[in-house]
């Protein structure tokens, strides 16, 4: 074999000789890539199809490859992308299609029995009829009896034939509609050329004739119909009007060279805003101000105004024009004007005629209502009041000024250590009686406080510890005296009061065991009521219970859980 060339044997194709396709191994695929590049590069021949003819090796594999439903086998083959000479046969007369509105056989003259009711056609039913639904129909009069269409079949009902949106179309119907058009332009053109005629007959007329006759031509009255200057070009005349500046003028572009000035837009040559903002020039120090400036200026206003009103009197059906008839918008827009006003009072006082409240209108205006008074109150040159008496201050409806507890100012005006407190006292307790002054200094000075005591309050002489120790001791041997004298007696009395202890607190735990009985009947019954019927508590007293009522309630207490507590009242 020479070098270069790869074994054909098992690879070509990927058949071993039967219709169906086998699986390639790592092996195959391989040596199959290898052959491809071959066939690519010259060294081997390429593959031939059924018909023995060589298949260009450098074609894509997705227009080569032969789709499962064409060829299960997948041999080697073009044939998919050649036309079918079984679907050309289909496409070869155009004309074989269902011939639209063709009639057949003799003019009926009666109703016949299955036809249809509204036309009287045998080929269809009343549902699937095409005319105009009548109001009598051809079942009942007998007349305009529509022919019979013939039968005729309908070919190409393939895939791509039921898909086809030109399938059936007639290109003589397409002539038609160019001839249609083209009698539409020549007669535009004609009467473009009248048009032109006119305007050069009355440009002619003398100058008390052009004023007779001025009014006849309504076309140039109206400013929106006509061509934009400078795009209008005719065979005849030629109108060209640019919007160009005097080439002494700065342009607007060169007024402020910083990129983040005022936006110039090439495309309408405008400039907004001021490019001099920012610079500190004065507006009526510049020449230019930005085209804003001049938009907002005059009558600028007005006019857009008288626009906006011309627009919304001809959407009404009021025929007016700011540019052909400025005096009768004027007139228009001042009768308007009258109206509304009168619209509105009328509709004030139908207001006030049926709710009332008219007296509430006729008041003094705002400003003399809150800034004059009948007091006179004269003051000097530093504010000082020298006559009358100065206005109260406005006040809420809440409390102002009240201190308690002889204090001079509120809580919260004093703040010390992250507290809030009194400033007439410095005191950082809440509702504390105010010391005044003597507060503020004992503060600052803590051994003040000693003086408030006055004259009856001695300063006690300073004592050691063996001192104080020994005193102790003395009064300590002096108690014990005391005791062993009152023992036999104290001894007595205290189990006569143990006695009498015990008694009261029995007496007292009965009474809350009598008590407890009652509560917990009471909510036996509450339970067992509708809910919607159960009184209110909300003035019940709430108590600290006591240790009797503590341990009754231990005592009465339910336990569910507790397997002898269905003994306990048997």
């Amino acid at each position: 074999m020479a070098a270069g060339v790869v074994d054909l044997k098992g690879v070509d194709g990927g058949t071993d000789g039967s219709d169906e396709p086998r699986k390639l191994s790592r092996e195959d695929w391989r040596k199959r890539k290898e052959l491809e590049e071959q066939r690519k590069l010259g060294n081997a021949p390429a593959e031939v199809d059924e018909e023995g003819r060589d298949i260009n090796p450098h074609i894509p594999q997705y227009i080569s490859s032969v789709p499962w439903y064409v060829d299960p086998s997948k041999r080697p083959t073009l044939k998919h992308q050649r036309p079918q000479p079984e679907r050309q046969a289909q496409f070869s007369d155009i004309q074989k299609w269902y011939n639209r509105g063709l009639k057949e056989g003799a003019v009926i003259t009666r109703f016949r029995k299955g036809a249809c009711e509204n036309c009287g056609s045998m080929t269809h039913k009343r549902k699937d009829c095409m005319e105009r639904p009548r109001k009598v129909g051809a079942q009942f009069t007998g007349k305009d009896i529509a022919p019979d269409e013939p039968d005729q079949p309908i070919l190409l009902q393939d895939f791509d034939g039921k898909r086809d949106r030109w399938n059936g179309y007639n290109p003589a119907e397409h002539i038609r509609i160019v001839e249609e058009y083209a009698k539409v332009d020549i007669a535009k053109r004609q009467l473009k050329a009248q048009n032109l005629q006119d305007e050069l007959r009355f440009d002619a007329l003398p100058e008390h004739l052009d004023k007779e006759h001025g009014d006849e031509s309504d076309e140039d009255k109206y400013a929106d119909d006509v061509d934009m200057p400078g795009q209008n070009f005719d065979s005849k005349r030629r109108i060209t009007v640019r919007n160009l500046r005097i080439r002494e003028d700065t342009a607007k572009y060169l007024r402020n060279l910083d990129p983040n000035s005022a936006y110039y837009d090439p495309k309408t040559r405008s400039m907004r805003e001021n490019p001099y903002s920012g610079t500190g020039c004065a507006e009526n120090e510049v020449t230019f101000a930005g085209d804003n400036f001049v938009r907002c200026t005059g009558d600028t206003a007005k006019m857009a105004q008288a626009q906006l009103f011309a627009w919304d009197a001809s959407e009404r059906g009021t025929e007016v024009h700011l540019q052909a008839d400025p005096t009768k918008l004027q007139l228009l827009g001042e009768a308007f004007c009258v109206r509304k006003e009168d619209y509105k009072k009328g509709l004030q006082e139908g207001i006030l005629e049926k709710y009332g409240g008219a007296k509430y209108l006729d008041v003094p205006p705002r400003e003399l209502l809150l800034a004059q008074s009948e007091d006179y109150v004269e003051y000097s040159r530093h504010g000082t009041i020298l006559q009358g008496q100065e206005r109260a201050v406005a006040r809420s409806k809440y409390a102002e000024d009240v201190f308690i507890n002889n204090h001079a100012a509120v809580w919260g005006s004093y703040w010390r250590a992250g507290k809030w407190g009194y400033k007439c006292c410095h005191s950082l307790v809440k509702q504390s009686y105010c010391t005044g002054e003597a507060g503020r200094n004992a503060l600052v000075n803590p051994s003040s406080l000693l003086a408030l005591s006055g004259p009856a309050v001695a300063e006690s002489p300073v004592k050691s510890l063996v001192e104080l120790h020994q005193e102790k001791r003395k009064e300590e041997i002096k108690n014990k005296k005391n005791k062993k004298k009152h023992k036999k007696t104290k001894g007595e009395e205290s189990d006569d009061e143990e006695q009498k202890a015990k008694k009261e607190k029995k007496e007292k735990l009965r009474k809350a065991l009598k008590a407890e009985e009652q509560k917990q009947r009471e909510a036996d019954e509450l339970l067992g009521m509708d809910e919607r019927k159960r009184h209110y508590n909300s003035r019940h007293d709430i108590v600290a219970p006591t240790e009797e009522e503590i341990e009754a309630w231990q005592m009465k207490r339910k336990r569910p859980d507790d397997p002898m507590s269905a003994f306990l009242f048997k």
